[in-house]
């Protein structure tokens, strides 16, 4: 049985799980889906937005000004040939502010003007205090209440040297969960 590939726009925030969005990258491509990175500025001083096009042999980017720019309305393109959004890892910072509509970057533009009827999928990375915070809990709320799927994150020893609940989850789990999303939509296209 073959399973379903497409089109995975892969969203990555600044966080110290950021390694793990390279990883879910190439195996994403490697199971057969084309995949475009979109990283936050933040990010894109961590890792370079080349490192995904290596691992993907799809165009990478985190600005739509300057030398990177690929097009006259990159976020338009991105969200109309994505086929799934993928956010992986998703800080507290960025979930905040797609939770609240706030776009004033490639991805977050990008993500505003994807159609809701385009699944999107939402990887928590964070310090465990952050993760119960308030205010993320209120922000990943209201991304389940519009629509977005979280992958919950897991619990162990985090970069920040404490343990508790906020690793970014396996990118070995999120691949089957991807394929998932996008049989649904392409079953509700039929």
């Amino acid at each position: 049985m073959n399973e379903i590939t497409g089109n995975v726009l892969l969203g990555c925030s600044a966080s110290a799980a950021l390694h793990k969005g390279c990883d879910l990258a190439s195996k994403l491509s490697q199971a057969g889906h084309r995949v475009r990175c979109v990283l936050t500025p933040r990010a894109a001083e961590l890792i370079s937005p080349q490192l995904f096009e290596a691992l993907t042999g799809e165009p990478a980017g985190s600005t739509e000004f300057g030398s990177e720019r690929r097009g006259a309305m990159d976020h338009i393109d991105l969200s109309q040939w994505a086929d799934v959004i993928v956010v992986a890892p998703a800080s507290a910072d960025l979930i905040g502010r797609i939770a609240n509509g706030i776009a004033g970057d490639l991805l977050t533009t990008t993500l505003l003007a994807t159609s809701t009827k385009v699944p999107r999928l939402f990887s928590p990375a964070m310090n465990p205090i952050m993760w119960e915070a308030p205010a993320v809990r209120r922000n990943v709320a209201r991304l389940i209440e519009d629509g977005w799927v979280q992958a919950d994150p897991g619990s162990g020893h985090m970069a920040c040297g404490v343990e508790g609940t906020g690793r970014m989850a396996e990118p070995m789990d999120l691949v089957p969960r991807v394929a998932a999303l996008l049989e649904q939509a392409f079953d509700a296209r039929s």
